[in-house]
């Protein structure tokens, strides 16, 4: 019976439906233990659909997305702990059939019982300059081979290494593109990280360059809900998806919009009695048995070439001391720095350790603001793999070329 409906539905579609390819994705956004957001975009107007399962059953709900450009798919009814697999189906270009599917898989958010958690993170794919046109926009199309530039190569070389680790998630510290428009996004992002993002559930920390190059101006309020918001899924907050927070086993993972301390007019307020600090108060102090682990984009510590910024430093690094946050992971800076754990300004075993991740593809910059915070600093493109197991927490650093650049354990 589930065959012959299929091919009936597939008759009914092919009689209004155009050829159409899938040009962004599938990708997948907030994962939750029994749901899941699944996004694609394809290049012309047209229904489209998807089957999914518990791995390896992967045609066990089939769901239909409207016609449209722009594709969305909630999944419901899954489990925690689990791993699922699917396959998003679009025409061929005779229109008398279905494509081979584009498959890929995930893993549901992790019970509290869990205690082993692996998730990859990556800062800034935005380059100096707009990514090489003429790149691809399928899998299926060759890329054009004059694209090689130092960024190209840079984003490449990180997402065929990001694609052997096995991982639950990635975190983005934020800068996904240059300039923040959604139509640079396939070309500096969803291109080149196009495989990984097919069975690992993303997650990001708002950057500047999301609020658009004009920020500072209040007509640019409109920018981020056309650029971004529109087709981004996070976990919901008081202003998702500007800052959220999610659970997976023994770790609590909190993303905070630091923007408004980049002269971003419609980024939420930073300042004591704001919101946003009522919240993360109230989301630090709930989770006291937890690894606590912030991500942000504005560096509070930096000896990069930009520095610190002053107004993170002063708002919020008190706070993630009070509530004995363990990890802070930060872009804004291009390099790979690391402090000692701080402690009221100080290197103190039970301090805050934070994590520079601020560059996949611009170019890197020198240490030119030494700090004596500074445990480990290197000028190169890089992302990170952290694996927790119960009380300990481990990152690994490696650059774009496969190098590891950095090592270190923390304990709960």
């Amino acid at each position: 019976m589930k065959k012959l409906s299929f091919v009936i539905f597939i008759f009914v579609l092919s009689l209004h439906a155009t050829a159409a390819r899938v040009v962004r994705g599938p990708y997948l956004e907030d994962p939750t233990q029994t749901t899941l957001v699944l996004r694609w975009q394809t290049n012309e107007a047209t229904p489209s659909w998807l089957e999914y399962g518990p791995a390896p059953r992967c045609n066990q709900i089939m769901t239909v997305t409207p016609e449209g450009t722009s594709h969305k798919a909630v999944l419901y009814g899954l489990v925690p702990n689990q791993e699922f697999c699917y396959k998003v189906y679009v025409y061929n270009q005779a229109k008398d059939g279905v494509q081979e599917p584009i498959e890929g898989s995930f893993r549901t958010l992790f019970s509290a019982e869990r205690k082993v958690v692996n998730f990859l993170a990556i800062g800034s794919t935005a380059g100096d300059e707009p990514a090489v046109q003429g790149l691809a926009l399928a899998e299926n199309e060759p890329a054009d081979t004059s694209a090689t530039d130092a960024q190209a190569q840079a984003r490449a070389g990180l997402a065929e290494l990001m694609e052997k680790h096995k991982s639950d998630f990635l975190i983005h510290t934020g800068n996904i593109t240059h300039s923040g428009l959604n139509t640079d996004a396939n070309a500096e992002f969803f291109i080149p990280f196009q495989k990984l993002l097919r069975h690992t559930p993303l997650f990001v920390a708002l950057g500047p360059n999301e609020y658009g190059p004009e920020r500072e101006d209040r007509g640019s309020k409109s920018f981020f809900q056309v650029n971004y918001r529109r087709f981004h899924d996070m976990p919901w907050s008081n202003a998702t998806p500007k800052y959220f927070s999610f659970d997976t086993a023994n770790a609590r993972f909190i993303f905070l919009d630091t923007n408004a301390a980049e002269g971003a007019v419609w980024a939420p307020d930073l300042t004591e009695q704001s919101a946003q600090i009522t919240w993360l108060k109230n989301t630090l102090s709930s989770a006291p048995e937890k690894w606590k682990i912030v991500v942000m984009n504005a560096p509070a510590y930096s000896s990069g070439a930009r520095g610190p910024n002053t107004e993170v430093f002063l708002n919020l690094v008190k706070i993630f001391e009070d509530y004995r946050v363990n990890l802070v992971l930060q872009g804004g800076d291009a390099d790979y720095e690391r402090t000692f754990p701080m402690f009221r300004g100080e290197a103190k075993p039970r301090g805050v350790t934070y994590v520079t991740l601020g560059t996949a593809a611009k170019k890197p910059t020198k240490r030119e603001n030494p700090d004596p915070s500074t445990a480990r600093f290197v000028s190169a493109r890089h992302y990170a793999t952290v694996k927790i197991v119960d009380r300990k927490l481990s990152v690994k650093v490696y650059s774009d070329k496969g190098k590891q650049l950095d090592s270190f354990d923390l304990y709960l």
